[in-house]
């Protein structure tokens, strides 16, 4: 697999220079000089395989040996070890229950993958790996347990103080060992502006062999395809054109969609559900992107205000906002609008949806309303609600069951540094830290 700057598309790495590289070394972002499409024997069959199948045959397809097959074949059976139940609740809408995996989260298909992938690639260094993590939520946690007591890796989570759930923010700071959380006095877009500071800081490099684990590393947005080829199969034979609902903030979800639908996954179209931060349907409407400080909100995972994916995402449609209107719907939602569907959802169904796949619901009904034909929509319900119990109220709450590894990182004690949002701070503690 090669892959290009998006800055300097004459600029062409591998897949394992991409992965250690996080971000090139002129500041932007990695994408796949070629997206290939499957073949069409691939999609007659596809409703019949499981997901480690689906996600081995489009893996294979992207990294283009650049992995053996018998080592991918370890690595996607090895991370992708968990259910990914598609709920039906009536004959046009399903939800894809992405948090099955070990931290409730769909950022355990990405981290896991990515640890296993960084760990073959590096089975032979001797030099430790400094990995930087930036998140608002579940990438913390799916991180952090990802790459536990991965030898050779050391990983640093840099969080906003105060804005990421009670939960989430026990998840990602109650283990230990090789992984260290760093409180940032800020916001998500400043743990992201300071990644990317130190992935440009050659003197920090040269002391520190830095790679990161957002979705910004391309080891990380592939394996989200996966689960969008595996949607589409369990509804082939419901006879209606497919739209997916993808919870956004970072964008990286929507651009592992968007990837998929290049390789020739069947689906109509997308629906990009926002919160409060409404940077991209303002994107959309005006053909103008301007990033905006991001705004605190129930669905926090979603609280980005300069989302770095949007970069990938003009890149797959040639910087034509019209192509991308034509395959992307995108609306923005309150927290009291986020509130009413949970409690409609449960009232309707008997569906408990977390803030961020309520967003998702609520936008789907949005484009329903504004195209009129029929669809099936699926709706990606990205963690388990018992992460966000203060969204709901006492009528639903009583109804969310607690799992048993949640209340384990529930009764773990806290463990993180809290440093301020400047990056001296933050580069001055990296590299005091052998």
């Amino acid at each position: 697999m090669r892959l290009h700057s998006i800055a300097q598309p004459g600029k062409v790495v591998s897949f394992a220079e991409a992965v250690d590289l996080g971000i090139a070394e002129d500041g932007s972002l990695f994408m796949p000089v070629k997206i290939p499409h499957l073949q069409d024997s691939f999609f007659e069959s596809m409703g019949s395989l499981t997901f480690p199948e689906i996600a081995f045959s489009v893996a294979q397809s992207l990294l283009e040996q650049e992995i053996p097959d018998a080592e991918l074949k370890t690595i996607i059976d090895e991370s992708m070890n968990f259910p990914v139940p598609l709920r039906r609740l009536n004959e046009q809408t399903s939800v894809l229950e992405l948090f099955h995996g070990p931290t409730l989260a769909f950022k355990d298909f990405g981290a896991r993958f990515m640890a296993r992938t960084m760990a073959w690639l590096h089975r032979n260094d001797s030099e430790e790996l400094t990995i930087l993590v930036a998140t608002s939520g579940d990438t913390g946690s799916a991180v952090a347990h990802g790459f536990h007591n991965v030898e050779g890796m050391r990983v640093f989570l840099l969080f906003p103080s105060g804005r990421v759930s009670a939960i989430q923010e026990q998840q990602l700071t109650t283990l230990t060992g090789n992984v260290t959380a760093l409180e940032i006095d800020g916001s998500f877009d400043d743990c992201q502006r300071l990644i990317k500071q130190a992935f440009a800081d050659q003197g920090l490099k040269r002391q520190r062999k830095l790679t990161s684990a957002n979705s910004i590393n391309i080891a990380r947005l592939l394996p989200q395809t996966f689960y969008y080829f595996w949607a589409v199969g369990q509804v082939r034979n419901i006879g209606l054109p497919v739209v997916i609902s993808v919870p956004s903030g970072n964008l990286g979800n929507l651009t592992a969609g968007l990837i998929a639908w290049k390789m020739g996954s069947p689906i109509k179209g997308f629906i990009a559900a926002t919160n409060a931060n409404k940077v991209l349907p303002q994107y959309l409407e005006s053909g103008v992107f301007k990033p905006a400080k991001s705004v605190t909100t129930i669905s926090n995972a979603m609280d980005v205000g300069n989302p770095s994916n949007l970069a990938r995402i003009i890149q797959l449609f040639n910087g034509s906002v019209d192509s991308l209107r034509g395959v992307v719907y995108s609306r923005s939602f309150s927290d009291e609008e986020t509130r009413a569907c949970i409690e409609e959802t449960f009232q309707a169904d008997q569906y408990i949806l977390d803030p961020h796949g309520a967003v998702g619901m609520r936008a789907l009904q949005s484009y329903r309303g504004k195209v009129k034909t029929p669809v099936h929509g699926i709706v990606l319900e990205t963690a388990h609600p018992a992460k966000f119990l203060s969204a709901y109220n006492e009528d639903v709450r009583t109804h969310i069951e607690m799992p048993d590894r949640l209340q384990a990182s529930l009764n773990g004690t806290k463990h993180s540094v809290k440093l301020s949002a400047k990056f001296e701070d933050v580069r001055a503690y990296l590299l005091s830290m052998r």
